[in-house]
């Protein structure tokens, strides 16, 4: 159901599109305005996150360990998967960002014949959340050539290395092929799953849905619909210098493609995708392991008046001895 839900709010979203700047041309609407209003939300919504984050209390040491934690001379610690330093804390969280060094350890536990419960390596999620990760980093990257005159040499390079086997006229892109085919592993494996669809929410299915629907609309654009490249980097160079125009030549699939973009960056910080950030600031990440050799003390632990049993009992003693009730001070 929640899967089906999604599916209907994306092809909403597209319908909207198709009525406002097809049907109604709306395009000054589609072409500026949502996009300046997607990136306001973001970032009202990425200040709020953080600000929430950074407020919440961290009185103890809660870093999520793995090897074995620095303590005696003797004993040879784990300086990466225990880290007790700020630079072993750098090197992990390097590791956990770029190659999504905790979920390549991760497990999957299924109940076989016997009954027998067996613990097996899970690498398909990790490689399908690498690939996909990885991709939509390059092809966002490769994005900033419609938004910077002249074209930075970094994009070029991406671009070289991406377009690298030359295949067709257009090149195609790797990342076009990755994304796509990362993306539709996700969704399926979350889908055809029992135990994955059974706690999925809509949450879970909808950005794969939309990222999903950006990517296609992208790569249909690229290799199939022409679209006026030079009219697509003006509408860009006139959004990011305060200066928009709405030029022709511009068809409704790249205003879907715009649309749903500008929709996955104004909820962006409000749903799931928010752990782009959130993994930064988690204390299980960004904390030394230091309790053997540095004593952490509650904050709170602030002396507090306390009306004790004995207290208690004296200031009742005439209604306790009158229920005929014994009292501690009388043993």
């Amino acid at each position: 159901m929640n899967a089906f839900i999604s599916f209907l709010a994306v092809g909403g979203l597209i319908a909207m599109v198709l009525i406002g700047a097809g049907t109604l041309q709306l395009k000054s609407l589609f072409g500026v305005i949502i996009p300046y209003a997607a990136i306001a939300a973001f970032l009202a919504g990425v200040v709020y996150r953080v600000i929430g984050w950074a407020k919440s209390p961290v009185p103890f040491n809660i870093a999520t360990t793995c090897g074995q934690q620095n303590s005696l001379p003797w004993i040879k610690s784990n300086k990466l998967d225990n880290p007790s330093s700020t630079l072993g804390v750098i090197g992990r969280m390097a590791l956990e960002v770029l190659l999504f060094r905790s979920l390549f350890r991760n497990t999957k536990a299924e109940l076989r014949t016997g009954p027998r419960l067996t613990y097996t390596a899970n690498k398909w999620l990790w490689l399908g959340g690498l690939v996909f990760h990885w991709s939509f980093l390059i092809v966002f990257l490769r994005h900033y050539r419609y938004f910077a005159e002249p074209v930075p040499g970094f994009v070029r390079l991406l671009q070289n290395i991406d377009g690298f086997f030359q295949i067709g006229v257009p090149i195609i892109y790797i990342t076009n092929i990755t994304i796509l085919a990362a993306l539709s592993f996700l969704f399926l494996r979350r889908l055809f799953s029992a135990q994955l669809r059974y706690f999925s929410l809509f949450a879970d299915y909808f950005p794969l849905l939309l990222i999903g629907s950006i990517a296609a609309t992208g790569v249909l654009m690229r290799y199939f619909f022409k679209t006026d490249i030079v009219a697509v980097k003006e509408l860009a160079m006139g959004l990011v210098s305060f200066n928009p125009v709405v030029p022709d030549g511009l068809g409704i699939l790249f205003y879907v493609h715009l649309f749903l973009v500008c929709v996955l960056v104004a909820y962006f910080p409000y749903g799931k995708l928010m752990h782009m950030g959130g993994v930064l600031l988690s204390p299980t990440r960004n904390l030394p392991n230091n309790s053997r050799s540095r004593r952490h003390i509650n904050p709170w632990d602030y002396p507090v008046k306390v009306h004790t049993y004995e207290e208690w009992e004296e200031e009742f003693a005439d209604k306790i001895k009158a229920a005929g009730l014994p009292m501690e001070k009388d043993k």
